[in-house]
């Protein structure tokens, strides 16, 4: 009977961002006035996760108008819609509580600057396609540098490529502004 309740428990799982105490996420939940059905964002700092399974749940904390107000979710929920993670937390305890205590700057959580792409891109400042090309060219990097270097081509060379004429074109151009700034100058002179 207990693998059948674990199976049925099973298929109820969702999969959301992970997160931790102290992770300040935005929450997006179904909310039934009457006949209508609309979506709300709850914004806030993590204060516990608690439970196990399909009963597992999280307390978000918020400040409204200087008054602290605290809603638990069910994780596994289907009320919510989604789940994201804004800032992480550094913090040391599984329980904030503390947080009900304080007001204002005193009630912030130093956010924590050590993330790993995985991490970024859960709180989507990096797309997953992103994060997986920063590790394939961090890997094509270290390969590089393990390689042995070849010398580096002569300047006569260069000069035959063409990469000579570049420079000498470059010139006058730097030459122009300085010409405008002079006729610039009498014009402000006039305005006196």
């Amino acid at each position: 009977m207990n693998e059948l309740i674990a199976s049925v428990e099973r298929r109820q799982l969702r999969k959301l961002p992970a997160f931790r105490e102290g992770d300040r996420l935005r929450v997006h939940f179904q909310v039934v006035e009457g006949t209508r059905r609309r979506t709300q964002v709850f914004e806030g700092i993590v204060l516990k996760i608690q439970g196990a399974g399909s009963r597992r749940t999280f307390t978000v904390r918020k400040l409204s108008f200087g008054v602290g107000v605290e809603r638990t979710f069910p994780l596994h929920s289907p009320k919510i819609e989604c789940v994201e993670v804004m800032a992480r937390g550094e913090v040391r305890r599984a329980k904030l509580y503390y947080l009900r205590g304080r007001i204002g700057r005193r009630a912030r959580v130093t956010e924590r600057r050590d993330l790993t792409p995985e991490e970024l891109s859960v709180m989507g400042e990096m797309p997953s396609a992103e994060v997986e090309a920063r590790a394939a060219a961090a890997a094509a990097e270290k390969e590089a540098a393990e390689a042995p270097q070849e010398p580096a081509d002569m300047p006569e060379q260069a000069a035959d490529n063409g990469e000579a004429s570049a420079t000498a074109e470059e010139t006058p151009e730097a030459d122009q502004p300085g010409e405008q700034q002079e006729e610039e100058e009498p014009a402000a002179g006039d305005a006196k």
